[in-house]
């Protein structure tokens, strides 16, 4: 099957002459019949290797990623305004849970003086102050 590199077969580089001949005046028709607006799409119909893929068809398909990554994106900021809204209710509790602590110590702490005043009168009535 293989071939020695120095042997040329003639029909093969005839008929790739002929096929490059095809291929120059159908480029030259397009450019000659298409408008330019058109010529982009026919760019893009021939980089994509003449698969038949159509503009339309990637359209769809960036239009359904678009679509896809819009709606993946409003997954992750509810899911972040959730946490924020849980993340605010917890703090809030713990807020009230220490305020409410304060507002016993600070009750405790008057009881305290009030107790300590009354000892210190009891001292200075019996005389045994300093």
């Amino acid at each position: 099957m293989e071939r020695p590199s120095l042997e040329i077969n003639l029909s093969d580089t005839h008929e790739e002459g002929k096929l490059y001949v095809v291929d120059s005046l159908n480029n030259l028709n397009k450019l000659n019949v298409c408008p330019e607006a058109s010529q982009h799409a026919l760019d893009e119909e021939e980089n994509t290797g003449g698969t038949g893929e159509n503009t339309a068809g990637s359209n769809v398909r960036n239009q359904c990623l678009f679509f896809v990554t819009f709606i993946l994106t409003l997954i992750v900021s509810l899911a972040l305004v959730s946490f924020v809204i849980f993340l605010t209710i917890q703090t809030r509790n713990k807020m009230d849970q220490i305020s409410s602590r304060l507002i016993s110590e600070k009750k405790n702490i008057e009881e305290l003086k009030k107790m300590n005043n009354m000892i210190l009168r009891h001292l200075n009535q019996s005389g045994i102050k300093k």
